[in-house]
């Protein structure tokens, strides 16, 4: 005779939650100096701070135009635009240290803003994205980054007013 038994269920949960690994761990947001870009920075940097996520910074610098193939200074234009929006994430960053530990990174990629955060949340892995609300009247019509980003639907996009 053999001998059997039967196999009593496991009373183990199969997936173990396990503190500090759930939520997100790279949270991107798209600055470009604007008011509501860098409030949706503040928003993003709170957001990163509560969940202990890196915050990537990220700039989009326009392709550069037909002005610049006649000899107008756009590229540096773009460059002291990313430098400054830097000095002001430091200053920020400084100023508040102590009280709002973030980690971040700043990065710049070149391009129209939709494809240029698109290709930085792919590169980034971004587990979120936070963009500022558009001003400019015509992004109703039209669309503005933000909606084009949803409607990408590759990740979950806060967009602050």
């Amino acid at each position: 005779m053999t001998e059997q038994h039967a196999q009593q269920p496991s009373r183990e949960p199969s997936h173990r939650f396990e503190r500090g690994t759930d939520g997100p761990k790279v949270i991107l947001v798209g600055v470009d100096g604007s008011a509501p870009s860098l409030r949706a920075a503040a928003y993003a940097g709170g957001l990163a701070r509560r969940q202990h996520a890196l915050l990537a910074v990220v700039y989009v610098q326009p392709p550069l135009a037909a002005g610049a193939a006649l000899g107008a200074p756009v590229a540096e234009t773009t460059d002291a635009i990313a430098e400054d929006l830097v000095a002001q994430i430091r200053a920020a960053t400084e100023q508040n240290r102590g009280i709002f530990d973030v980690r971040w990174e700043f990065h710049t990629f070149r391009g129209d803003p939709y494809g240029g955060l698109a290709k930085a949340a792919d590169e980034l892995k971004a587990d979120a994205v936070v963009v500022g609300a558009s001003e400019q009247a015509g992004h109703r019509i039209v669309g503005s980054v933000a909606v084009r980003l949803v409607k990408a639907g590759r990740w979950p996009v806060t967009v602050v007013p």
